[in-house]
């Protein structure tokens, strides 16, 4: 009986996939619970697994292709003791001829020297060993095989060998061979051309779906809101040195490290509590108030940027924020992120600092109409009760949709945000 590999339901909102990679070949015994192929979707890459034991009988759909929900994908043979059977026989089978050949081949020892009725000896010039491939190439172009020299096993003669000695052949003029003298009065005043370098490669490859969909999507972003930036600055002394106070007694209580994350996460919470425009969507000619905060995390893999979400992370603690922001990175560097981690959120932050960068503007993250970015902290001189003092600063970005959110607002949610930063014993008062 044949059965059917189809495209599985891939997640809330996700229609369509791209077949990623095959691990089975047509033709291959598998087992039930066996990967057969990977779908890589815009959030995350699924395998689909058979559901059945038996050979894979046909693919359907070759990798690069997009698919739907419920697209075959191939086909599964269920006849699997049988031909399970077949393919171990078959593989007897070729041991046991590849053993005979070995044996067969064991005394063909090649002699050097052979005996004459004289008593005495004279070499025997061995014949080289040749490609069948490289034998015909040297008969087609007239080439005296044994003036090639091998390169291959024990000095096999390879199609590769036989290409390269004609090309040494072309560029060496035969000798006695004279160039004209005309030819050689109009080479003399032309100055050699400068070689091009032989490394200028180009290459095609086709943008991943997770690629493609992002590309898609920060084009509708700059397309469909009216995005504005609004910047500040956060002196990042006290986190930092309540950070060195505090980590050693944290990591032991807790089992993970203190970071600056968790104080940003728990400063926007309240900056979108004191301003719910930046935790609002715009759906038609709505606006619709959102009082749960789902902050979304942008992390960047070799693939793409994805958002995993924090959950009512208004009700995390410090230490609860720390564990699900690291199992998020560990999950992605893994490819084990799941659709329900990516799915909703109302608010993202985004941290361009761990790379470097020292300022930017990022681009939201439809329906939000609000993101944070974060940036490199650096030690710059700033005026200080009429001193100059170098402290450790970072720039922060508000990105918003001017559509829902005003300037005054935004400006004031990012004035909120540098004073819990700046004094973190606000945080306690604000609960």
């Amino acid at each position: 009986m044949a059965i059917k590999i189809v495209v599985p339901e891939l997640g809330e909102s996700v229609l369509e996939a791209t077949v990623s990679h095959w691990l089975k070949k047509e033709g291959e015994f598998v087992n039930a619970g066996d990967v057969l192929v990977e779908l890589e979707t815009d959030k995350v890459n699924l395998e689909v697994g058979a559901k059945s034991a038996g050979v894979l009988q046909r693919i359907d759909v070759p990798e690069g292709t997009d698919v739907k929900v419920g697209d075959v994908l191939g086909t599964i043979d269920e006849k699997a003791e049988e031909q399970k059977a077949e393919g171990q026989k078959a593989e007897e089978q070729k041991t046991e001829a590849v053993a005979v050949q070995a044996k067969q081949a064991e005394p063909q020892v090649k002699k050097e020297e052979a005996p004459r009725t004289d008593g005495q000896q004279i070499k025997r010039e061995a014949a080289p060993q040749v490609s069948p491939v490289a034998s015909r190439l040297a008969r087609d172009r007239n080439v005296d095989i044994r003036k090639v020299p091998g390169t291959g096993a024990e000095g096999r003669v390879t199609k590769a060998d036989v290409e390269s000695y004609l090309q040494r052949q072309e560029k060496a003029p035969e000798k006695g061979e004279q160039v004209p003298a005309e030819v050689q009065r109009e080479a003399e005043p032309v100055a050699p051309a400068r070689p091009i370098s032989s490394d200028r490669q180009e290459e095609r490859k086709r943008m991943s779906r997770r690629r493609r969909t992002i590309a898609q999507r920060l084009l509708e972003a700059t397309q469909s809101t009216a995005m504005l930036t609004t910047f500040n600055e956060i002196d990042m002394g006290t986190v930092m040195d309540l950070r060195k106070r505090r980590n050693e007694e944290f990591q032991k209580r807790h089992g993970i490290k203190l970071g600056f994350m968790s104080f940003f996460v728990k400063a926007a919470i309240s900056a979108l509590k004191a301003f719910p425009q930046v935790n609002a969507e715009l759906d038609g000619e709505d606006l619709v108030f959102k009082h749960y905060y789902d902050i979304g995390m942008a992390v960047g893999s070799s693939e793409g940027l994805v958002v995993p979400v924090l959950r009512d992370a208004d009700r995390l603690s410090f230490a609860e924020i720390e564990k699900q922001i690291k199992e998020y990175v560990e999950k992605t560097e893994q490819g084990k992120l799941s659709v329900e981690d990516l799915r909703g959120g109302t608010f993202t932050i985004t941290n361009g600092g761990v790379f470097g960068s020292l300022l930017s503007t990022p681009i939201l993250n439809p329906p939000q109409v609000g993101i944070l970015g974060l940036h490199k902290i650096e030690e710059r001189p700033i005026a200080q009760s009429g001193q100059v003092v170098i402290r450790p600063m970072m720039y922060v970005a508000l990105s918003y949709d001017h559509r829902v959110v005003d300037g005054r607002e935004a400006v004031q949610f990012l004035v909120h945000i540098k004073q819990l930063l700046e004094d973190p014993a606000w945080m306690l008062v604000e609960g």
